[in-house]
C-alpha cells in the first residue's frame, strides 16, 4: 500500500469533510464551511461559506449536481449553489427543535436525510412551486439522537444509528417522487416510515457509523463499544447477524469498499480493514492500513499497551504518534472508484489533517501478511 497523501489544513479539529473532483468542502469546528481546491503540492481556500449561527455537523458534496448540503447545531440546513461563482444558500425547512446532526445525498440527489438530536430524521425534497427543500420526519421507534445515516443504493431505504444504542433501517419512499423500488430483503411493502429492522449488538453502546454494502444486501454499523456489527435481511424476518469484537478503541465512521471487506477508523487513529472470504460467518479483523503503525499483536489488550508503553519510557513516543494521524479520526469517505470496488478513500481528524489513502487489494493482502498480525 503506497503512502497516503496528506493535506494539513489547519489546527483546528475538522469534524465533516466531502470531495468533488478537484474540490473539498470542510467543517473546522465552526459556524463555516471552507471550500479548498486542493492539489498534490498545496490547498488554495477558493471560498467560505457564511450562513449558520452554530457549529457546522455534518456537510455533503452532491457529485453529479455539484450542490452542498450542510446541517448545524443551529437547528438548519441549506443547500448551496454555484451560480456563477459564488455560492448561495437555499432554504430548507427541517422543522426540528434539537441540533441536526448528520447529511447526506440520496444516490439520485433528488432528495437528501438529516439526523437530528429531536429524535427524528427528515428526508427532504425541492418543492419547485415554493422555490424550498420541504422535510418528511421518520421518527417512531427512535429513541435518542440520531448520529449517522446511510442510503441504499435503491434511494428508499435508509439505516440510522441512534444514541438509543440502535441501528435501524427505514423506508423512505416519497409517493409522487420516488419509483417504487423492487422487492430485498428488507421488505417489499415501503411505504413512508415502514420499520424494516431493528438491532443492537446487545453490549449497549451508542452506534456511530452505518453503511449499507454496494449491493445493499448487508448492513454495517459501529458502536461505541468497539465492535463492529453485520446484518444479513432474509424476507422472513430471520436477518442474519454477527458481531465482531475489537481490541482497538472504538470506531467512529465506517464504509464498504467491496462485497468482502470494510474500513473502519475512530479513536486509533488509524484505518483498520476487515474482510471475509467464506460468506457472513467469515468476517474477521485484516489488520491496519497505516503502513507507520506500530506492528502490535492484534491479541494485546489496551492495558498491556500502557503497561508496556509506561515501562519503556519512551520520550520519542511522548508526543507523537506513530500513525498518520496524530488524533481521532471523525469521518471515513470513499474518494475514487465505484462503490463496489473503492481504490481510494479520505480521513479527516481532530488533528486537522485530511488524508487520501491509496486502497490496492492485492498489494494490501501482501502487505497485511509481513506483518503478521
Amino acid at each position: 500500500m503506497s503512502l497516503p497523501a496528506v493535506y494539513d489544513l489547519t489546527n483546528a479539529p475538522i469534524t465533516a469533510h466531502s470531495f468533488n473532483k478537484d474540490k473539498l468542502v470542510v467543517c473546522e469546528n465552526t459556524n463555516d464551511a471552507k471550500i479548498y481546491q486542493y492539489g498534490q503540492s498545496n490547498s488554495k481556500l477558493e471560498a467560505t461559506l457564511k450562513g449558520h449561527d452554530k457549529v457546522i455537523t455534518s456537510i455533503d458534496f452532491a457529485p453529479n449536481t455539484n450542490r452542498i448540503v450542510t446541517c448545524s447545531q443551529d437547528r438548519n440546513a441549506y443547500v448551496w449553489t454555484n451560480e456563477g461563482g459564488i455560492w448561495k444558500p437555499g432554504l430548507v425547512l427541517l422543522r426540528i427543535n434539537r441540533a441536526a446532526t448528520f447529511v447526506r445525498w440520496s444516490p439520485n440527489e433528488e432528495k437528501f436525510a438529516v439526523a437530528s438530536g429531536a429524535r427524528c430524521i427528515a428526508v427532504c425534497y425541492f418543492e419547485e412551486d415554493n422555490d424550498w427543500w420541504a422535510s418528511k420526519h421518520l421518527k417512531k421507534p427512535i429513541r435518542s439522537t440520531v448520529l449517522s445515516i446511510d442510503w441504499h443504493p435503491n434511494n428508499v431505504l435508509l439505516a440510522a444509528g441512534s444514541a438509543d444504542m440502535k441501528a435501524r433501517v427505514f423506508s423512505s419512499f416519497i409517493k409522487g417522487l420516488d419509483k417504487k423500488p423492487a422487492p430485498t430483503g428488507w421488505g417489499d411493502k415501503l411505504p413512508f416510515n415502514t420499520l424494516c429492522g431493528e438491532f443492537s449488538s446487545g453490549r449497549g453502546g451508542w452506534v456511530h457509523s452505518v453503511a449499507f454494502s454496494p449491493s445493499g444486501d448487508a448492513l454495517a454499523f459501529a458502536g461505541h463499544d468497539s465492535s463492529v456489527n453485520l446484518v444479513y435481511p432474509q424476507a422472513d424476518g430471520n436477518h442474519t447477524f454477527l458481531s465482531i469484537t475489537a481490541n482497538t478503541l472504538p470506531f467512529r465512521s465506517l464504509i464498504w469498499t467491496t462485497e468482502q471487506q470494510i474500513v473502519a477508523a475512530g479513536f486509533d487513529c488509524a484505518p483498520i480493514l476487515y474482510e471475509t472470504k467464506e460468506g457472513p460467518q467469515g468476517w474477521h479483523y485484516a489488520g491496519s492500513l497505516d503502513v507507520g503503525r506500530k506492528k502490535i499483536s492484534h491479541t494485546t489488550s489496551v492495558l498491556s499497551r500502557f503497561k508496556t508503553m509506561d515501562s519503556r519510557g519512551e520520550a520519542e513516543n511522548d508526543t507523537t504518534l506513530n500513525t498518520v494521524h496524530q488524533n481521532t479520526i471523525n469521518e471515513i469517505r470513499v474518494y475514487a472508484g465505484e462503490r463496489d470496488n473503492v481504490t481510494k478513500f479520505s480521513t479527516c481528524g481532530v488533528d486537522g489533517k485530511v488524508v487520501i489513502w491509496d486502497f490496492e487489494p492485492s498489494q494490501l493482502v501482501a502487505d497485511l501478511s509481513s506483518l503478521k498480525i
